[in-house]
This record gives structure tokens, C-alpha cells and sequence, in this order.
């Protein structure tokens, strides 16, 4: 999310293995509670999942109701398996494909810090990398940049690269870390285009990307094909940060921890925790463990806590008031609860 605008059944699930176990345990000590045991759950085949997911998707009685038009996606390392376009009623070509491009707005973040680790090669983030990338560098004054700058441009306009003490080791979401991160690694000079191509460069030049404004953590502009094929490359492992989703994450609720973190955007009904240029969505009780990346117009991308799926909530809403961002998570949600489940939401 890029301003101030983010799975319940842990509890039936711990009752259950708790009840298996208590079985095991009275059948080893001699016991025998009379009771078959429990039948292993049935397998879902995948046509399963696609109809629990499609139905979901396009309820019009959930959170993805409010949040139409919009374009949805799930799938592996190696494809999409599900997908479709959501409309606000029945007839009409697509509002929103996989194909559309839009503003993905703080989505950006994870591109840029999935470019910075796999940058540094072998030898992995530095310390002061992890830092700015998981927001503590105290750099929490960004307000805007203008298409025309460069990096360092963007850096010297206004606030955006002032530097404030209190703040540094907290929590404090803001786009001033990575821009003034971005300058300390040699990007400063770059415009749009040039810094799109440098972190194509190890990105792989098969993800579109480009910039509407050189703003490390809001300015890319992508399609969701795209940014699918990003989340494919961090699950196969062609991406090193892959394999380092939720390394060193901070507590990022003010309200739950107050001493480490200072400002979220995400509603203080919910704690989530954040890693390297991404989120870890740790609430205990609605959250899954999800990786994810939420954009302040509503581009919703996720990776799920097994690291064996991906989602894509994408959209383009600028009507802030209404939170697009959080919007479509707790639609993207509801997706990954369905085909995870096999049963609509």
C-alpha cells in the first residue's frame, strides 16, 4: 500500500490434531477410546478448486462484490491455473485482463527488493540493505516525485530524502527508504526508462515493467501477467528472494507493539508483520502467513505461506477513501481460502 489506506479455522484445526492425539496417546498406554480413526479428508481435484475460487471471485455477496471490475489469477511455479475477469454486470468486453496495465503503486516494493537481492549475488542483502528494506533507516519524510526526475532528483524535492532520527530502527512505512537506498546503491542519476531497465536487468527483460515517476516503492507501472510471472520466478527460485520470503521480519502494528513500530497503513484491527520489501500477513485471526505486496489503487499480489501458490487481485481504483488496497486483499483472500479449500466463499 502506498498511503495511509490491509483464514479463520487455525482454532478447528488445532481441535482436531489435539483429538487425534489424544487417541494415539490412549491406544499406546493400552487404552482404547472405541473410536474408528478419523478418515483421511478426500483430495480436491483441481476443477474443485477453480469452481470454489471462480464462485468466490464473482459472489456478489462477499468483499469481492464491492471491489468490481477486476481481474484475478492463481496459480504455481509453472503457471496460472485459474483465472478470469470480474465485471460490474453481465455483458461487455473486460474491464480489466491479464494483459491491462495500470499503476501498481506500493506493489513496486517487492520488484525493487527482489532486484536488490538478487544483486547482491551469493553473498545475500547486506545489514544495512535489510534495514532499509524492511523501513527502520529513519528516511520517513517522502511525499512525491515528478515524471521528469531522476532517482536522486526525487530524493532532493521537498522532505523526501530527510532523515529522521526517532525513527530510526521502527517500523515506519514510507517511501523515503527506499529511495534514498536506491541513491546509496548508484541509481540516483537514472529516469524512468533507465531505471525500468535496470531492474529488468535481474529481474529477467520477460517482466514489463516501467515507471510513471522514478519512485522506488510506488511508481511502477506493470500488467498482471507480468507480475505473475515475477511471483513465478520468486517460486521457482530463479529470484533469490525466493527463497528468503519473511527473512528478518519486524512486528509492523503500532498498535500491538508500539516500541518497534511507529506508522502502517494497515487497519489497526489487524497486525501484520514486514520482511524484505513485503509483507507477512501474521494477523492471529485472519491472517495465513501470506507473502504479499499490496498497491494503494488495489493490485493485490500474494504468495501463499507453503510457497507453492501465487495470487493476483488487479484493479486500479483511486478513490482512497475507500481503501482500494484493503479492499482487494480481503477479496484476494477469500480466493486463496476457496481453492485452498475447495469450497466457496
Amino acid at each position: 500500500m502506498n498511503s495511509p489506506n490491509i483464514e479463520r479455522h487455525r482454532f478447528g484445526w488445532l481441535e482436531s490434531v489435539c483429538a487425534v492425539a489424544t487417541s494415539l496417546l490412549l491406544t499406546a498406554c493400552g487404552g482404547d477410546s472405541g473410536a474408528p480413526p478419523a478418515p483421511t479428508p478426500p483430495s480436491l481435484t483441481e476443477s474443485q478448486r477453480i469452481a470454489a475460487a471462480t464462485a468466490t471471485a464473482q459472489s456478489a455477496t462477499n468483499a469481492c462484490n464491492p471491489i468490481r471490475p477486476f481481474y484475478w489469477e492463481i496459480g504455481d511455479r509453472t503457471a496460472a491455473l485459474a483465472s478470469g475477469s470480474v465485471e460490474l454486470g453481465a455483458g461487455g468486453a473486460p474491464t480489466y485482463t491479464a494483459a491491462t496495465s495500470m499503476n501498481i503503486a506500493s506493489a513496486s516494493k517487492w520488484l525493487y527488493a527482489a532486484y536488490v537481492v538478487q544483486r547482491r549475488g551469493a553473498a545475500g542483502p547486506t545489514a544495512e540493505d535489510v534495514k532499509f528494506l524492511s523501513f527502520r533507516s529513519g528516511y520517513t519524510n517522502f511525499n512525491l516525485c515528478l515524471s521528469g526526475q531522476t532517482v536522486d532528483g526525487c530524493l532532493a524535492t521537498g522532505s523526501n530524502g530527510t532523515y529522521t532520527s526517532a525513527n530510526d530502527g521502527l517500523f515506519f512505512y514510507d517511501g523515503g527508504h527506499m529511495q534514498k537506498h536506491a541513491s546509496l546503491l548508484g541509481l540516483g542519476p537514472l529516469v524512468n526508462a533507465a531505471l525500468a531497465a535496470e531492474i529488468r536487468s535481474q529481474l529477467g527483460t520477460d517482466v514489463g515493467l516501467s515507471y510513471s515517476q522514478p519512485q522506488l516503492a510506488g511508481g511502477g507501472i506493470s500488467t498482471a501477467a507480468d507480475y505473475a510471472r515475477f511471483l513465478r520466478k520468486l517460486l521457482d527460485g530463479t529470484l533469490r528472494l525466493g527463497a528468503q520470503l519473511g527473512r528478518d521480519a519486524v512486528c509492523a502494528s503500532p498498535t500491538a507493539c508500539p516500541s518497534q513500530a511507529v506508522s502502517t497503513p494497515i487497519p489497526s484491527t489487524e497486525r501484520w508483520d514486514y520482511s524484505i520489501g513485503h509483507w507477512v500477513e501474521t494477523d492471529p485471526g485472519v491472517g495465513d502467513g501470506a507473502f504479499s505486496s499490496p498497491g494503494a489503487f488495489g493490485f493485490y499480489p500474494w504468495i501463499d505461506v507453503n510457497r507453492s501458490l501465487y495470487g493476483v487481485v488487479a484493479r486500479e481504483s483511486f478513490l482512497l477513501s475507500a481503501m482500494p488496497s484493503y479492499q482487494s486483499v480481503q477479496c484476494g483472500r477469500l480466493i486463496r481460502q476457496a481453492w485452498v479449500s475447495g469450497v466457496a466463499r
